[in-house]
């Protein structure tokens, strides 16, 4: 059975829901386009954030603390820089991303929504060249399906795949065979990528990203069914492309 891609994933602002692609354009030594482009900063910390320069997720609302995000679902127009947040299926916000006023329109948001969980007033921030990734390089992240379904075994009911906030999610890989790619060379269409280690997990991943509970303890799941706390893995784009939802993966 051939490898496939299942799923395309970017995160235009960090901790906040997965969109979903058909298709993306790859540049290499670069993310995903539009992957954690944004964030929401404490306000302390902004001017750094800005920096251009990679920053510790401490500096920024993330799931590992800030389960509550989970509540919210974002739909971002790449043309328009114009962001949608959604809760409960109806629009609470929008605003030009893109833009100081929009961005300024939607800390505002922020800071009524998470006020109970802030340090200081929230600022949202655009990454410059280095996305606000928990990675300090800009890697693609990679899970195979197989794998969640083996965590599943352990875990003994659904895992839901969005906890791992994967970018590419893989078909027809067996069980965890992800975790070995580190320095091998994976293709995707006319795409090159190379392995660059596994992804170790956190508390991200306990929170269910449909109700914000935090239901399961997924580390501690993978320690004992496993021996370790890792789900899927880290690659660099070496030479880009195109790629798409169904296209062969060939590994070399």
């Amino acid at each position: 059975m051939p490898i496939t891609v299942a799923q395309i994933c970017r995160y235009p602002i960090k901790g906040l829901n997965a969109e979903p692609l058909e298709r993306v354009t790859l540049t290499a030594e670069q993310a995903l386009p539009n992957d954690r482009r944004f964030a929401i900063a404490h306000g302390s910390g902004a001017a750094s954030a800005e920096s251009g320069a990679w920053q510790p997720r401490r500096n920024f609302l993330h799931l590992a603390k800030d389960e509550k995000l989970a509540q919210l679902r974002i739909k971002f127009d790449d043309e328009s820089g114009e962001m949608v947040i959604e809760r409960a299926g109806k629009p609470v916000v929008r605003g030009k991303i893109t833009e100081l006023t929009g961005r300024a329109l939607l800390a505002q948001f922020f800071a009524g929504f998470m006020a109970d969980q802030l340090r200081s007033a929230p600022r949202m921030v655009e990454a410059a060249s280095q996305p606000y990734t928990d990675s300090d390089a800009p890697f693609l992240s990679i899970i195979g399906l197989a794998s969640v379904t083996d965590l599943e075994r352990v875990v003994r009911e659904p895992v839901d795949r969005r906890r791992f906030r994967a970018n590419l999610y893989l078909e027809g890989s067996n069980a965890w065979e992800e975790l070995g790619w580190q320095g091998r060379e994976i293709r995707i269409g006319g795409v090159r990528l190379q392995g660059e280690g596994r992804i170790d997990r956190c508390a991200a991943t306990n929170v269910n990203p449909d109700s914000a509970a935090r239901d399961l303890n997924i580390p501690l799941a993978l320690q004992r069914g496993f021996g370790h706390v890792d789900m899927g893995a880290f690659a660099r784009v070496v030479e880009g492309g195109d790629i798409a939802v169904g296209d062969e993966v060939t590994l070399l």
